[in-house]
């Protein structure tokens, strides 16, 4: 199984989100083969979002969760309340609300918590910064993240989990990781999930994010240990998307045909 899972963050009025979860819905009709579609549109779209999705192959997520399920949190958004809304996916420890919001890994740690305890399946990103990965400590870095993120964590049997192995330095710069430090990352990162967390290997995912485009989402796709894409800037253009998906489509047929 492949995912495509879009984070549209803070982009789209409600009426640019309906017409573009109305696009994406488009770009499958008639599909034999399509991958897992998860759109994370912002927080004020969700509900419009959720009317859409419903009962339909789109899934709903949301680009942030917690720290609890409800409470005096003023701003966030509760783990009851997005399961209100129709939400079955959460982004956790993106770059961006790590660097720029302040969000460190006990930060991460706890909405992780509150996630696992809910209905909703975790989307934990973890990526190191381009001067990490200069100094050739790229994997430690993101091991680090991954066991403060899970550490002493209930992890519910049947649960699935997504990691997103997202490089500080390809977010959004163009330059995305190439395919060999991708694929090496995420066999790591699946070591860990399998071997440090015990998790049964039908349950955990391993995605790619930064500067994923319509160009290079077929040569990320096609590597087994790729089982999926975190889009970002190319997920809010409805034709660059909808070539995403169609890359992911084809990828999927391929596999289905061997």
């Amino acid at each position: 199984m492949k995912y495509v899972v879009a984070n549209w963050k803070m982009n789209l009025s409600v009426r640019e989100s309906i017409a573009l979860v109305r696009s994406i819905l488009r770009s499958v009709q008639g599909r034999k083969h399509f991958p897992g579609i998860v759109i994370c549109p912002s927080a004020t779209a969700l509900a419009e979002a959720h009317k859409l999705v419903t009962r339909t192959h789109l899934a709903l997520g949301a680009q942030n969760a917690g720290p609890d399920r409800a409470g005096a949190f003023t701003g966030e958004i509760g783990i009851a309340q997005l399961e209100d809304l129709g939400c079955q996916y959460a982004i956790l420890g993106h770059s961006e609300r790590r660097l720029k919001f302040g969000e460190d890994d006990a930060v991460v740690h706890d909405r992780l918590t509150a996630v696992l305890a809910s209905n909703l399946t975790p989307i934990l990103c973890v990526g190191e910064p381009m001067e990490v990965r200069q100094a050739e400590q790229a994997e430690e870095y993101v091991l680090r993240q991954l066991k403060q993120a899970f550490a002493n964590q209930k992890l519910p049997r049947g649960k699935s989990f997504m990691v997103a192995y997202e490089p500080v330095w390809a977010i959004g710069s163009g330059q995305p990781a190439s395919p060999e430090q991708i694929v090496a990352m995420h066999k790591l990162i699946r070591e860990y999930l399998l071997h440090e967390l015990k998790l049964p290997t039908d349950h955990c995912f391993v995605l790619y994010g930064g500067s994923v485009a319509a160009k290079n989402a077929y040569q990320f796709l096609r590597e087994p240990e790729i089982d999926g894409l975190l889009v970002g800037g190319a997920s809010i253009k409805a034709n660059e998307f909808a070539q995403i998906i169609g890359a992911a489509c084809d990828v999927i047929e391929a596999q289905a045909s061997v």
